[in-house]
């Protein structure tokens, strides 16, 4: 790599390791010790999930309000934030209220697990402002099918009796009816950002492809299904309209769905609409080389993840794109074929414990982009 060449630093976040800026900084001060007279730009990105609303507020400015919301598990709260852009953009990162980060992943958890911080941060930036809302779907800890969000925006959900049906996953089993006092719940218009393309139900739906990494057992994975398609079966009666087959439905739990029946969004590819929002394109254009970023990749990543969309974008450009990663779940060399990758690394090694590779990630991560030939 001669002198000249500018290096565009686009990493996402590696979950529970590092934020995205943090991995830029890593990647700017390892390429220059290594390669000083190169031009590094960071571009910090996200598809949705986490890191999602740093991302785009440090692109596209405004004011963060942190806030107590409910949390991932019905009856506890926890503190959240959201953002409003100069332009009356309203952010909203899912998984600030109801992620992963929350919870210690276990069938109790997920059983009553629920968006309802979600709605709530929705309102908050509603009243505060904002024009539109940009809500990111990844990394949640829930189960739902948006129903939490929807009943902190004014929607009511009932059993045979009239009754109400308590927030949590497992309870939507004993829904009969859902209302709303008008839809779309939402009175700004509403994006959703997805990281993934499932379908709300079925083999490649929201509770058997995602579910078990937020605790479900094998076990509990039928009665979940049932518990969200007797919910989409009451929600789609209300709406009059179906909504669990759209692309993106099943992300965040059904999040997607609840979004798009109850708030009329519509559900984008939230690397998409993200590389968008900081001018990717732009950027990508008058650079030599594309360094990305991310925890883990799999087959899962072919699908809507943060790596696919820039490289999806990177190759409209010819410019190679670079991949440092935690870890490869999977063939790494057909993965990196698949996606289009100049490189693939995979910077923690196999005997390594995952929660020490979390703590080690900064020192790993700058050693290999130290010693990588570009």
């Amino acid at each position: 790599m001669s002198p000249s060449k500018r290096i565009l630093l686009v990493p996402n976040a590696m979950k529970g390791a590092l934020t995205a800026p943090q991995i830029a900084a890593v990647m700017r001060r390892s390429l220059l010790r290594a390669r000083a007279g190169h031009e590094v730009v960071s571009l910090p990105a996200a598809d949705g999930g986490n890191g999602t609303l740093d991302c785009l507020m440090s692109a596209l400015g405004g004011t963060v309000t942190v806030m107590d919301t409910a949390g991932p598990v019905a009856g506890e709260r926890v503190t959240a934030r959201y953002g409003v852009t100069p332009d009356g953009t309203g952010i909203i990162e899912s998984a600030l209220a109801a992620g992963l980060q929350h919870i210690n992943p276990a069938p109790e958890t997920v059983a009553h697990s629920t968006t309802r911080g979600v709605g709530e941060l929705m309102r908050a930036a509603s009243e505060r402002g904002a024009r539109r809302l940009w809500v990111g779907l990844g990394g949640t800890a829930t189960n739902d099918a948006g129903a939490g969000m929807a009943r902190a925006l004014g929607a009511n959900v009932t059993d045979e009796n009239g009754d109400e049906v308590p927030d949590g996953a497992i309870a939507l089993l004993r829904t009969a009816r859902v209302s709303a006092p008008v839809l779309p719940l939402s009175a700004i218009p509403v994006t959703a950002l997805a990281d993934a393309r499932n379908p709300l139900l079925g083999g490649e739906g929201a509770t058997y492809t995602y579910a078990r990494q937020k605790g479900a057992s094998d076990e509990q994975l039928p009665y979940l299904e049932s518990a969200v398609r007797t919910f989409a079966d009451a929600a789609e009666a209300a709406a009059g309209r179906p909504h669990r087959d759209l692309p993106g439905a099943g992300a965040a739990g059904g999040l997607g769905f609840g979004l798009s029946l109850f708030c009329g969004a519509e559900i984008v590819s939230g690397i998409d609409h993200i590389l968008d929002a900081v001018r990717f394109d732009e950027m990508a254009t008058a650079c030599d080389a594309i360094v990305t970023a991310e925890g883990m990749l799999d087959g899962q990543t072919l699908f809507g993840k943060g790596i696919a969309g820039i490289c999806r974008r990177a190759q409209r450009f010819g410019v190679p794109v670079h991949a440092f990663v935690g870890r490869v779940r999977g063939d790494a060399e057909e993965l990196r074929i698949a996606l289009g990758l100049a490189s693939l690394t995979a910077i923690s090694p196999d005997d390594l414990p995952p929660l020490q590779a979390m703590r080690d990630a900064s020192w790993l991560l700058a050693d290999a982009i130290y010693h990588h030939r570009f």
